[in-house]
């Protein structure tokens, strides 16, 4: 099964077994609803549910930030992958292996592009006590973690970014600056898309597009 895995559950109850390292959360927050337990809003950061409710905020914001700095027609190149009201109903994602890319929109300051957009690597979705766990197997950023129900046209990602050559992703809820969440929408037949509002490197929004391996 490749590298060892950690639990994103302390407070789900859940044991991973993927195919890396996925990071514990901390319990549920004293103050959720008792029928909120094991949902992403029990087990959310106040700052990832903060990033949820602003998503398109964010979106539009970068999408006017890179439109500014000349990367309007590599904007409207992405299609449907960069439109804010394109997810579509059924939005899961089934196990399996797939391809996997990157598109950064905005930017924090003068080093870096307002867009980048990056070649395929491999992701995996796989199973877990009625959950998925949703890791990006290649790359030198790496989201990890889980993804949980919402509604009839979204799903919610929590989990944290591993970096360069680590071999074990950092708990989520320990350290800010790694932790992720975001909405899985399907946005075509066999593609979906990872839409990471306000990141906390480099760029205003990331934008992972998903298309089943082989």
């Amino acid at each position: 099964m490749g590298r060892t895995i950690w639990v994103l559950a302390v407070a789900l109850g859940v044991t991973l077994s993927a195919c890396k390292t996925v990071p514990a959360v901390p319990p549920s927050s004293a103050d959720a609803p008792a029928d909120a337990t094991g949902t992403w809003r029990a087990t959310a950061t106040d700052a990832d549910k903060e990033r949820i409710r602003g998503w398109y905020s964010s979106w539009q914001t970068a999408l006017a930030n890179a439109r500014a700095k000349g990367f309007g027609a590599d904007i409207d190149r992405e299609g449907v992958l960069l439109q804010p009201m394109a997810a579509l109903p059924n939005p899961h994602l089934p196990a399996g292996d797939y391809r996997c890319r990157t598109v950064k929109v905005g930017t924090k300051g003068r080093s870096t592009l307002a867009y980048v957009g990056y070649s395929w690597f491999r992701c995996r979705v796989a199973p877990e006590q009625g959950l998925s766990s949703l890791t990006k197997l290649t790359g030198s950023q790496r989201p990890v973690g889980l993804i949980f129900p919402d509604n009839l046209k979204r799903q919610v990602f929590l989990g944290t970014l591993e970096l360069g050559d680590e071999k074990m992703a950092v708990n989520y809820g320990s350290d800010r600056l790694r932790d992720m969440a975001g909405l899985v929408e399907r946005i075509g037949d066999n593609r979906w898309r990872l839409v990471l509002p306000a990141p906390a490197y480099e760029s205003l929004l990331d934008v992972i597009e998903l298309v089943p391996a082989g």
